[in-house]
């Protein structure tokens, strides 16, 4: 081509060799992508563009096709990609992606390879290639949570994709310890993406896949947009992971939001682009535990919505198109884009703050940085244990077939095959018919029998395995030697083993509907708010939120259906719980640590409880009854402990009765009748009464009457030994809870005595639960020190991270404004030529190969991790970033977190300080009754940007808590209650302050108070963090700006000198 001058003697002719429905939008032809960035390219007025059009592409030959300079072509579906190769070798126009390139896009496996010979990072996979479906590999093994593929394990979850690159049926198998079942991805169909199917355990078997590792993405997809090899647009998206459900806008378009990519990602982008010689580009991008994976390569890939993405994507091509065909030409970018010199100024939008919506307004300087909830879990089942000895061959032998035949050895069955190898031999030891209790049969060998019959009770139970609410324990007792098989020396073999079987603890469907109600008030009241609130934020990667949970099943999937109601997410619990929470055992379990001052308190209790004796602390004031040894315990505890005995028995006979006709049932039925099935992942999300059950008069859930007896059973055993005429205080809060729990669920049963045993139980339990963790405000810091050490510690760890990081926001934003000024200050000192000669120097020095590369850009992109593009998102306070922790644990932990706020200031070293919780609120928590189901402890770090960085009263600390759910199920006064109380559910109670109004606890006076009984930072093991939540902002630039930066654009601008 030739060229007159700065000029064309003609323009540069682009050929767009697509099938037309990629280049239309429907009836919208002019919203369209495509269209939008080759009207763009058209207004620059260097260039032709010709539509090759179906007819053309599908029934011409290639020798009439129009000849171009540059050609954009790609496959899509009934694209004739080796026509269009055909056409290219005859012609040979610059071509925007290459098109042999285009077939590794079809096949995953190409694609992995690929991306593999580049070294970008990719989640480690297998691969397993069948000839023909269904055909057996000697390599391929399945197990119930895992399948190997040639020695290399994939333990659930983990993803199934077909090898082929148009196959977008892709499936996450879920592990049975988290109720099991599979997802199945898919192409967007209406408002769904993803079907959960809960009964789908086994992987395919009809073709080749690629098993890869599952990466946790906090919920949230990454899809990458390059436009060339030194740019890329990234947008956030609701992961179909989640919960399926696509998030639309008004318009109907699927809600996105922009990112900034790290330096690492930008660098992966780039090497994606060389890699498969692919400028135009899209693939997905997982952002898991600190790292970045490429998961997907697309191909021909186009930004929706963004008018700002079109403007830049016109640039780019241009300037590869003027590169390709007149590099004598400056590709320089004009000051106003010719589509864009008709325009008004837009007004910039203001910074707007809205006020909290819980505890009143902040002031309008204050920004909320950092929300810390500790949280105790929903209304569950009452806790149970059964404990036998036994000495049964085939139980023995299932305990050596388990520990890998170690006859001293203990054995742990948590797993479905192991569940139902107990049940399959305990079924063939259960006495077909009962003993007659009035003959002379030996009284252990009917408790022997009747406890394995509450243990096939229990493995039968809703007919559904899982170690996530059930696990059983074999402990060796006895052993003898015996001749080895062989007939070569002896060996030992155990004769008696200690079953111990745990069940119960079920979060319940009022626990499940508690959870997601708290998680939408948290939702709706505790984050101030840009109309979409919290949703907004967690969408935009400005919620940086991490979600803990203890090993306990009920305190897992109470986090998950709070995430479910916080997030707005739909479905199943069981991917909630895999993508969105992680355990951490070690931070929210466990009274270890504790355990010997725990057992002084119970004494000590014991004896305040039985002889009514109390005393008042020295250092006390007369009017603070909390500092009283067994502050709660009634005056007449003594007098009401025979009373509780008593309705204990009545109630047990009750519920005997109950039982008898179920008894008699099962023991009519055949030992080998087949349960009916019914799996743990359906029940995972029910949040309504099992109508069914109520209308036949059955108990509440799947717990059937034998177990109920055994439950009440065991109470009235342990409560009172009438041997030494002993009473068990630690049997009181079991008493109070089955009885709570039966009055709000099984109120239909009609149990007589019921009510009144509650009342009682409930008067001694409110002395009992708060004393167990230490009699007196001294002991109950110490214990809830040594219990929530580790907790302490990270939430110091959290409010330390959130400051340090404002800190750097603030910093670097007074930075920024600064440099703008002086900018603009400038600007009108330089004339046009001047000022094109000072950014070709300024992209020399800040190029992107440039080995001297050290200005202050490249150390901003360093620190600038996953977060909001504020240059393309069309968001309020895009600077606004909230920081989440959310802990969910059990009532010791509560109970251990309150108790270390409001005594911290009683240790040695704090002598003078006042205590963090204000005298009003003290007398508050000392006449709650309970710190019941879903209370919890909140900790909002707020930013007063006003202030000086340096001040103290820049991050302040808003305590607050709720009692949870304490209500009693009696209650007749209260008509949300009581309408609440028919679905077998209680209200939470709404948070209420830790602090007097108007009063500034700062972050440093709060550091001051608890550090000493925190675990300190050094003493946690190294953690991965996030890149996502760690560094800064980048700067105001705009993407152009930055590409001027990274390419020599002003390459002729020598001759202006």
């Amino acid at each position: 081509m030739e060229g007159e001058g700065n000029g064309l003697c003609q323009k540069i002719t682009i050929g767009v060799c697509v099938l037309e429905k990629k280049v239309k939008c429907g009836s919208e032809a002019f919203s369209g992508p495509m269209l939008q960035i080759l009207e763009r390219l058209e207004a620059f007025g260097e260039f032709e563009i010709v539509h090759f059009g179906d007819k053309v592409i599908l029934e011409d030959p290639i020798e009439s096709w129009p000849i171009c300079d540059c050609l954009i072509a790609f496959y899509s579906t009934g694209y004739p990609l080796e026509k269009a190769e055909a056409y290219a070798a005859l012609r040979k126009p610059f071509l925007v992606n290459e098109l042999e390139q285009q077939h590794l896009l079809h096949d995953r496996r190409k694609v992995y390879e690929r991306l593999e010979m580049f070294g970008i990072p990719v989640p480690r996979y297998a691969l397993v290639n069948r000839e023909v479906s269904n055909q057996e590999l000697d390599y391929f093994v399945e197990e119930e949570d895992f399948v190997e593929v040639h020695g290399n394990r994939f333990w659930k979850p983990f993803v199934e994709k077909p090898v082929h690159g148009d196959d977008h049926s892709i499936m996450i198998y879920y592990p049975s310890s988290a109720g099991g079942g599979m997802k199945e991805l898919f192409r967007k169909v209406g408002n769904r993406s993803s079907e959960f199917h809960p009964d789908v355990r086994r992987v395919r078997r009809s073709g080749s896949y690629i098993y890869e590792e599952f990466m946790p993405t906090g919920g949230t997809d990454v899809k990458v947009y390059t436009v060339g090899p030194e740019y890329a647009h990234a947008e956030a998206r609701k992961s179909p992971v989640v919960d399926g459900v696509v998030m639309r806008n008004l318009d109907g378009k699927e809600v996105r939001y922009p990112v900034l990519l790290t330096p690492i990602e930008k660098e992966m982008s780039r090497e994606v682009c060389i890699a498969f010689r692919q400028a135009v580009c899209g693939f997905d991008l997982l952002r898991s535990e600190g790292r970045s994976y490429v998961c997907d390569v697309n191909g021909w890939s186009f930004v929706k919505n963004s008018h700002k993405y079109y403007d830049d994507a016109a640039c780019v091509l241009r300037k590869m198109f003027l590169d390709a065909k007149a590099p004598y030409l400056s590709s320089t970018i004009p000051p106003i884009l010719p589509w864009k010199v008709n325009e008004p100024a837009q007004p910039s939008e203001g910074l707007t703050r809205q006020g909290s919506g819980i505890i009143g307004t902040f002031g309008h300087s204050e920004e909320l940085r950092c929300l810390i909830a500790v949280i105790r879990h929903g209304d569950r089942t009452p806790k149970q244990k059964v404990k036998l000895k036994v000495t049964e061959e085939k139980l023995l032998n299932l305990m050596l077939k388990y520990n890998g035949g170690r006859p001293r050895a203990e054995t742990k069955l948590k797993t479905a095959v192991q569940l139902q190898d107990l049940l399959d031999a305990t079924r063939t030891l259960v006495p077909r018919t009962r003993s007659d209790r009035d003959n002379d049969n030996d009284a252990e060998e009917i408790e022997h029998a009747e406890k394995l019959r509450q243990v096939k009770a229990v493995l039968e139970e809703g007919g559904h395995f899982s170690g996530i609410y059930r696990k059983v324990q074999l402990k060796p007792l006895k052993w003898i030697r015996v001749a080895k098989d062989n007939g070569e020396g002896e060996e030992e073999k155990p004769i008696e083993a200690l079953m111990v079987l745990k069940y119960g603890g079920v979060l319940t469907h009022a626990g499940r509907k508690q959870a997601e109600e708290l998680g939408r008030y948290f939702r709706n009241n505790m984050y101030p708010g840009e109309g979409t609130g919290l949703l907004r934020l967690h969408s935009t990667y400005r919620h940086d939120l991490k979600i803990y949970s203890s090993d306990e099943g009920r305190v897992q999937v109470s986090a998950a259906a709070f995430a479910k109601g916080l997030l707005d997410l739909e479905g199943q619990l069981t991917p909630i719980l895999v993508s969105l929470v992680s355990k951490d055992s070690s931070m929210l379990d466990g009274l270890e640590n504790a355990s010997a001052e725990i057992e002084k308190a119970k004494a000590r209790l014991n004896e305040i409880i039985t002889s009514g004796t109390r005393s008042v602390d020295s250092n006390s004031l007369p009017d603070h009854p909390w500092m009283v040894d067994g502050a709660g315990v009634p005056a007449n505890a003594s007098e009401l402990l025979p009373k509780l005995v008593e309705l204990t028995k009545r109630v047990t006979e009750q519920v005997k009765l109950l039982a008898k006709v179920e008894d008699e049932e099962l023991a009519e039925a055949s030992s080998s009748d087949a349960i009916t099935p019914y799996d743990q992942a359906k029940a995972l999300g029910k949040t309504n009464i099992d109508v069914d059950r109520i209308a036949a008069g059955l108990p509440c859930g799947s717990e059937g009457f034998l177990l109920m007896l055994a439950r009440w059973r065991k109470l009235e055993r342990d409560l009172y030994n009438e041997r030494k005429e002993r009473f068990d205080i630690k049997q009181i809060p079991d008493v109070y809870d089955s009885c709570k729990y039966d009055l709000l669920h099984n109120a239909h049963l009609n149990i007589k005595g019921l009510s009144e045993l509650f009342k009682v139980a409930q008067v001694l339990a409110d002395g009992v639960i708060p004393n167990e963790y230490g009699i007196n405000p001294k002991q109950k810091l110490k214990i809830g020190s040594k219990i929530a050490r580790r907790l302490l510690g990270k939430i110091l760890i959290d409010l330390r991270n959130t400051r340090e990081e404002a800190r750097g926001v603030a910093e670097l934003k007074s930075s920024q404004e600064a440099n703008l000024a002086n900018l603009y200050n400038r600007k009108d000192d330089i004339d046009s030529r001047s000022k094109s000669h000072s950014t070709l120097d300024h992209a020399r020095k800040c190029s992107y190969n440039s080995d001297k590369s050290k200005d202050q850009d490249d150390d901003e992109d360093k620190e600038t991790k996953y977060r909001l593009d504020p240059k393309y998102a069309n968001v309020k306070t895009p600077d606004r970033h909230v920081r989440t922790r959310l802990y969910f644990t059990s009532e010791s932990h509560i109970h251990s977190l309150m108790n270390v706020l409001r005594y911290c200031n009683l240790d040695e070293s704090l002598q003078g300080e006042p205590s963090l919780v204000c005298d009003s609120a003290l007398e508050r928590l000392h006449n709650t009754n309970e710190l019941d189901y879903m209370s919890y402890i909140v900790l909002r770090l707020f930013e007063n940007t006003e202030v000086a960085l340096e001040d103290p009263k820049r991050f302040r600390i808003e305590l607050t808590f709720s009692r949870g759910a304490d209500l009693s199920p009696l209650e007749a006064n209260d008509s949300e209650a009581v309408s609440l109380h028919q679905e077998h559910t209680l209200p939470i109670m709404g948070p209420e302050r830790l602090q007097e109004v108007g009063s500034c606890l700062t972050l440093e006076m709060m550091e001051k108070m608890i550090r000493q009984f925190a675990m300190p930072a050094e003493d946690f093991p190294p953690p991965t963090i996030p890149q996502g939540f760690t560094g800064y902002f980048s700067k105001s630039a705009s993407v152009l700006e930055r590409l001027v930066n990274l390419w020599p654009f002003h390459k002729h601008s020598n001759s202006h000198r």
